[in-house]
């Protein structure tokens, strides 16, 4: 009965709104929604095919008003060859039907022929999967590291978090509302975006992307992450702690194709 009584209290107190900074950033602009690809290759002409293809629909997703887009190399991961491919807008009738929005534009379709209709047996992928996020709240929009544009040396790391039940869900996102992205800041991991599943497999999850300049600054940042004062206390809260609230996490490295815009 305890236990009932707490999780009512804990979903209850998840709905009120959290007076941080995030949310001040949140009130600013809309939040938008992510269409975030994962294209499995097989070793071979495939990756060649697909780069011509993704340098071509860059572009002309940005004439559907979708921008920046990334597309990132697993250079980590539990399958390999495979792309990943973020897709941002605040239109989610855009981002959710890109595909039959490309094929009305005759620019790309001619750039995107070899791959868009390649023949049965040589495909120019193997399979996609693909998951529909909302930004959180708290960090409404994508964030660009300054190393892209500064065209430095970087890396992403992508991270899903599953939770076993809705209300976990909703605390684990809220943790995030509560100190986790100024947590980062300090231990100088870049923010990139935060996404709340809507769509896709193995849900309830969340997704999000953290950049650094190569794998000592990632090991580095999380240590720093880890020991920091304010997480320690974050997470002994016991609306966090009395059970665990994820239970599983995908983690990623990846690094992004030289026509990517993040």
């Amino acid at each position: 009965m305890k236990r009932r009584n707490f999780l009512k209290a804990a979903l209850a107190a998840s709905a009120a709104p959290v007076a941080t900074a995030a949310h001040a950033q949140a009130a600013a602009g809309a939040r938008e929604y992510y269409q975030l690809r994962k294209y499995s290759f097989r070793s071979g002409p495939q990756t060649k095919l697909a780069d011509q293809f993704f340098a071509a629909m860059i572009p002309a997703l940005n004439r559907l008003g979708l921008s920046p887009v990334g597309v990132f190399r697993v250079d980590f991961g539990p399958q390999t060859p495979a792309y990943y491919v973020l897709i941002p807008g605040l239109s989610l009738g855009t981002v959710a039907n890109v595909d039959l929005l490309l094929a009305n534009d005759s620019e790309f379709m001619k750039a995107a022929e070899p791959f868009w209709s390649a023949p049965a047996k040589e495909p120019g992928f193997e399979r996609v999967e693909s998951t529909l996020l909302k930004a959180f709240e708290g960090w409404p929009k994508l964030t660009v590291p300054a190393s892209t544009a500064q065209k430095g040396k970087r890396i992403f790391q992508l991270r899903t978090y599953e939770s076993p039940t809705p209300g976990d869900h909703v605390r684990k996102v809220e943790m995030f509302h509560h100190g986790e992205f100024e947590i980062f800041r300090k231990a100088g991991c870049t923010s990139v975006f935060y996404g709340d599943g809507l769509v896709g497999p193995n849900l309830p999850k969340l997704t999000y992307m953290l950049s650094f300049s190569d794998i000592e600054a990632l090991n580095a940042g999380w240590d720093k992450f880890r020991n920091d004062p304010d997480w320690k206390k974050l997470s002994a809260d016991p609306r966090y702690s009395f059970e665990a609230i994820v239970s599983n996490i995908d983690n990623l490295i990846l690094s992004p194709l030289p026509y990517s815009q993040i």
